[in-house]
């Protein structure tokens, strides 16, 4: 299984656990709440729905209920299928959402595994944010030497490229620590306390 399609796959279970939804309610959700499935087609999310559904992690009924089933077939057109989440699939879901490996702390990866953090337990939460901010720091690193050995080989709008990207990784650095300190203080977001807000890029690269 490929890295983004194990993201899909991870975001659809954990958006499907919320409730039950019809496919292209779900592909709308996956646009608007987890912006890094913005180039996701449908061409992407069926298949992926199909393979779930085929490893017992989710099921499928037809229309809303029995006005739509009943009115669907008059109409000429099929039923839209609704996808639920399966006690299988829950129960895999909650084994993926307590990882916390190499992969959760990468970008595209991070972003969504921080949509969901308001189902992961604190210690996860606090794996996955010191896992990402350290390798922000080893990027950070990585920049800044890079750009002390070729400074005065680029030119002005070059050089303000390099500052660019070293300043939204700063940025996110910022953001993560004060998430960390949160969780160290033992404040319980889920009571309704607002965590602060994401730097403008919180997948900087």
């Amino acid at each position: 299984m490929g890295r983004r399609s194990g993201i899909l796959e991870f975001a659809v279970l954990g958006l499907l656990r919320e409730s039950p939804m019809h496919g292209y309610e779900l592909r709308k959700r996956l646009n608007t709440s987890l912006g890094v499935f913005r180039a996701f087609s449908y061409g992407s999310l069926y298949p992926c729905l199909k393979t779930l559904v085929q490893r017992g992690w989710l099921a499928e009924e037809s229309g809303d209920g029995s006005e739509e089933a009943l009115a669907a077939p008059l109409a000429g057109r099929r039923a839209r299928i609704v996808y639920r989440l399966t006690p299988e699939g829950k129960e895999h879901f909650e084994e993926l959402l307590a990882q916390t490996g190499p992969d959760t702390w990468e970008d595209e990866h991070f972003g969504v595994r921080f949509a969901f953090f308001g189902q992961t337990s604190r210690d996860v939460r606090m794996r996955v944010l010191e896992g990402r901010r350290s390798r922000l720091e080893e990027r950070l690193a990585k920049m800044r030497a890079s750009l002390a050995r070729t400074r005065e080989r680029l030119d002005d709008y070059t050089l303000e490229l390099q500052r660019h990207g070293m300043e939204s990784v700063e940025r996110e650095v910022r953001w993560l620590n004060e998430l960390i300190e949160s969780e160290r203080a033992g404040r319980d977001q889920s009571r309704g306390e607002t965590p602060p807000d994401p730097p403008d890029d919180t997948t900087a690269r």
